[in-house]
């Protein structure tokens, strides 16, 4: 496995260190960066809609008590290193498309035992402590040309998803971080990057940003 780093600018004028991650499953798509990879930021709307608590009625994203019905459930993760910077990764399928690790709670499982899962199986990532959990369900819906093709994917009908949220402390070393995770699953990123909460939400895609800023408030105190 290869790897490199190079650096952009965020709308904040903060230097982002991007570590590009070179390896067989998804070494064509590596080829195709610039020696210096400045990925351009995505294009900025205003929030489409808010989050209001125990709601199911915002056409974006909501805070709910139980999962509703029609929604997939999922866990994300805020993953801090020393500096409270926030892990984000660089997704393969998606152009200029950052997000925290997140996955799919499987059936049996419960939320803590995803967390933990689905951080191996994305990021390699073993040595954590956790250090918060939101008390609550956060939804989002999906625009409908990614609703269409994931749910072709999943074989379902799903309208978005329901995530239960944890705020983990990395106290291994960076090379621990892999981005073909423990091998069980397929790659979904090429790059990584240690964030600010500002340039985690600046770098999502518009239809997260809503959950982003709730999830980053909730973990507020511990992130200052």
């Amino acid at each position: 496995m290869a790897s490199g780093r190079s650096t952009f600018s965020s709308a904040s004028d903060s230097r982002i260190l991007i570590n590009v991650v070179v390896s067989s499953p998804y070494k064509a798509v590596e080829n195709q960066l610039p020696r210096s990879f400045q990925p351009p930021l995505p294009h900025r709307k205003p929030a489409t809609a808010s989050i209001s608590c125990c709601s199911s009625t915002s056409p974006s994203s909501t805070s709910v008590e139980v999962p509703p019905d029609g929604y997939r459930r999922n866990v994300g993760i805020c993953l801090i290193n020393r500096s409270k910077q926030i892990f984000a990764a660089l997704r393969l399928n998606i152009p200029n498309a950052w997000q925290m690790p997140q996955g799919g709670i499987d059936e049996g499982e419960i939320p803590r035992d995803a967390v933990m899962r689905e951080l191996r199986e994305e990021t390699g990532v073993y040595n954590v402590e956790v250090i918060a959990e939101v008390p609550y369900w956060l939804t989002y819906n999906f625009p409908p040309d990614v609703r269409k093709k994931l749910n072709r994917r999943w074989r379902s009908d799903w309208k978005g998803q329901a995530q239960k949220w944890f705020l983990l402390r990395f106290t291994g070393k960076e090379d621990e971080i892999n981005l073909l995770g423990d091998g069980t699953e397929k790659a979904e990123f090429r790059a990584w990057s240690w964030m600010s909460p500002e340039q985690v939400v600046e770098l999502a895609v518009d239809f997260k940003k809503p959950v982003y800023k709730e999830v980053l408030s909730a973990f507020a105190e511990y992130l200052e």
